[in-house]
C-alpha cells in the first residue's frame, strides 16, 4: 500500500475541467467573423492531429505582458496550423488574440461533476492541493471563475515555469511551493505526460480515464 500523502498535485484540463462544447465550433465561429468558412469537425480532427507535435507551451524567464504575448503567439501558431490543415487557409492576424480572450472565459468550460465533492473531501481530511498544468496564465482566472480556486493552495502552469510535463520542473515547483518532498505527494492526471513527468519528479501517479 502507498503511504498516505500530505498533498495531491492535480492536472487541470481533462482531469478537473473540460470544454463545454467541441473546440472546433468555437474556432469556426471566430473564423466566420473574418469571412472564413471552416468545418468544425475538420477543425477538431486537425487539432487532435497537430497538437501532440507542438513545441512545449513554456517560456523561460518571461513574465507580465511579454509572457502574455508569447502565449498568444504560441496559440496563434496552433491556430494557423489547424486552419491550414483543415481548410487550406491562413489565420487572420487578429484571430489568435481574439480566441485567446474567448477561451479565457470560464463560461466555455465546465467542472466535471465528481470534482467539487472530491476537492471538498480531500481538504476536509487535511490534504493540501496544487494544480500542475501544461497551460498558460489564463488558468488561475478560469479556476476562480469556475469556483475551484478556494480549494487550491497553488497553481503551476508550464508557460510561467518555462518547462512543460513530462519535464519534472512543474512538479518540483509545486512541491517547493507546498514545502514538501516528492514522497509526500501524489499526482492525479489523465495523460502519458502526467505519468512520465510525475515519475521523473519521483511522485506516485494516479491516472483518471474520462470518457
Amino acid at each position: 500500500a502507498w503511504p498516505r500523502p500530505r498533498a495531491l498535485l492535480l492536472d487541470a484540463m481533462g482531469t478537473l475541467i473540460g470544454l463545454r462544447r467541441p473546440l472546433g465550433e468555437t474556432y469556426a465561429e471566430a473564423a466566420a467573423v473574418h469571412g472564413i468558412q471552416v468545418d468544425p469537425e475538420a477543425v477538431n480532427r486537425a487539432f487532435v492531429a497537430h497538437y501532440p507535435s507542438a513545441p512545449p507551451l513554456a517560456f523561460p524567464g518571461l513574465g507580465g505582458e511579454a509572457l502574455r504575448q508569447a502565449e498568444i503567439g504560441w496559440w496563434g501558431e496552433r491556430i494557423e496550423a489547424v486552419l491550414q490543415r483543415s481548410a487550406g487557409v491562413s489565420a487572420p492576424p487578429a484571430l489568435a488574440g481574439e480566441l485567446f480572450e474567448t477561451f479565457a472565459d470560464p463560461a466555455l468550460w465546465r467542472v466535471y461533476d465528481d470534482v467539487p465533492p472530491h476537492l471538498e473531501r480531500w481538504r476536509a481530511t487535511g490534504l493540501r492541493l496544487a494544480v500542475v498544468s501544461n497551460f498558460d496564465s489564463r488558468l488561475e482566472g478560469l479556476l476562480k471563475g469556475l469556483g475551484l480556486a478556494e480549494w487550491i493552495d497553488t497553481v503551476v502552469v508550464s508557460s510561467k515555469v518555462g518547462a512543460a510535463k513530462p519535464s519534472p520542473q512543474p512538479f518540483q515547483q509545486a512541491l517547493a511551493a507546498l514545502d514538501l518532498s516528492p514522497s509526500e505527494a501524489w499526482h492525479v492526471g489523465d495523460s502519458p505526460e502526467d505519468e512520465a513527468g510525475a515519475r521523473a519528479a519521483g511522485l506516485r501517479c494516479l491516472i483518471v480515464r474520462r470518457p
